[in-house]
């Protein structure tokens, strides 16, 4: 009887343990790895480029921990006499100190926001402060769209799209299956991409800051020409506009090949 009393309270016991151990594994989580304080947790920022636009969008939730510290904070901003539209994840004191080196190259090489990017990019891997902090950036203008990691690597889309963040990856994939509609242009894209990631993430609210820029002609034009050479660049058109511009070569290019055979 001893027994049999003692296995039910172990089994009772194990049963009890298992949300135990999930509710520890939650709540060790939620703090920092080296600081074993609570995290600031926030963000989806998302940039679109799609035609003559190029749109950046984020929501405002700041969250610590399991409670909402802030819901209307800004995280999408202007550099560099507001020809750069920037969007930071990740610690608060983190993301400024690199969208302050961010500025200071885009400053230094005005008009050439890669080059200013992989500076920025570099300081952060070489600088022993900068390359602890837990940040990060999308900066775009009307030529190109990059993503900075902690890692120092520069990312650049093929698709003209970009999301960080805890709801990132939704938005992200949310933009990608609604890019090639023709109905749907760069803001409508980022508003519907964040609205998912906003419904789906509970790090996301619908305080949302959008900004957005217009390609020049002669943007869209080098666009174009560094597609053509095969140079990773972002794309300033749709990719089914694209699509369709390489069927229609290629059936215009097969006649000739068929002549040059008889």
């Amino acid at each position: 009887m001893l027994c049999r009393s003692t296995s039910v309270a172990t089994s009772v016991a194990g049963r009890c343990a298992l949300p135990l151990q999930s509710l520890a594994r939650k709540f060790h989580d939620d703090l920092h790895p080296a600081t074993g304080r609570p995290q600031w947790r926030a963000t989806t920022i998302l940039a679109v480029r799609k035609g003559d636009k190029v749109v950046m969008i984020g929501d405002g939730q700041v969250s610590l921990g399991a409670s909402i510290v802030k819901p209307n904070a800004r995280k999408v901003r202007r550099i560099g006499d507001g020809k750069v539209m920037v969007g930071f994840a990740g610690a608060t004191a983190d993301a400024f100190t690199l969208l302050e080196r961010l500025e200071a190259k885009v400053e230094e090489y005005p008009g050439q926001l890669l080059r200013a990017g992989v500076e920025t990019a570099k300081l952060w891997r070489t600088d022993k402060y900068l390359k602890h902090l837990e940040a990060m950036l999308i900066a775009a203008d009307e030529h190109v769209s990059l993503c900075l990691t902690g890692n120092g690597d520069v990312i650049e889309p093929h698709d003209g799209l970009l999301g960080i963040g805890s709801g990132g990856s939704y938005a992200l994939a949310a933009a990608r299956a609604l890019i090639d509609l023709p109905d749907q242009d760069a803001e409508k894209i980022a508003r519907k991409a964040m609205k998912i990631a906003a419904d789906t993430c509970v790090y996301t609210n619908h305080n949302w800051v959008v900004d957005s820029m217009t390609i020049s002609p002669e943007a869209q034009d080098a666009a174009a020409d560094a597609g053509a050479r095969g140079d990773v660049l972002s794309t300033s058109t749709s990719p089914s506009k694209n699509a369709a511009e390489s069927s229609s070569s290629g059936d215009e290019s097969a006649p000739e090949t068929k002549k040059k055979q008889e």
